[in-house]
């Protein structure tokens, strides 16, 4: 399913108001959230009608046109919080910059996505509205199904992406 986009948020050719990018493997369980989330956010019809879905699988410079053509991007992933599995945090702007550059960060993507954000920005495209929601994962072992406290997160998750958008245009939803 990598790089599959679903839905139509485009507000004008080569600009896409917003995309809903959902990274992991989801073979490695919990690590897949970001794509298991997608597939909730997908069917709910506010979000639908404005924003575009991509599954970003695990992460690889092909994702670079795709954030270049966004005004506004969240990104959906699993990420070491020092919580407790299933918890999920909102890091905007410079707060998502910061939160992906930590070193204890890790990622078990090809490229990592502050590297293809680093493209972006050199690039002059930094999508200038950005949010990461966050989800502590249980266990990123091999095996298709979300951990209990995972899968218990994600209406948490579509919760944080209609708060993320509403902060950003009170209008959308």
């Amino acid at each position: 399913m990598d790089g599959v986009a679903y839905g139509n948020g485009e507000a004008n050719p080569g600009t896409r108001s917003f995309i809903v990018l959902g990274l992991g493997n989801v073979l490695q369980q919990d690590d897949g959230v970001g794509v298991h989330a997608l597939r909730w956010l997908k069917e709910d019809p506010s979000i639908a009608q404005i924003a575009e879905f991509v599954d970003g699988g695990t992460v690889s410079f092909i994702l670079l046109e795709t954030i270049q053509t966004s005004a506004s991007l969240i990104v959906v992933d699993a990420v070491a919080l020092d919580g407790v599995p299933g918890d999920v945090r909102v890091f905007e702007g410079d707060d998502m910059d910061r939160i992906l550059r930590r070193t204890q960060a890790g990622s078990v993507h090809e490229v990592s996505l502050s590297e293809v954000l680093d493209m972006a920005r050199l690039c002059g495209s930094l999508p200038p509205r950005r949010a990461l929601i966050g989800v502590q994962p249980q266990s990123i072992t091999w095996g298709s199904a979300l951990s209990g406290p995972v899968h218990a997160a994600v209406p948490r998750v579509v919760a944080a992406v209609h708060e993320v958008l509403r902060g950003w245009n009170d209008a959308l939803i």
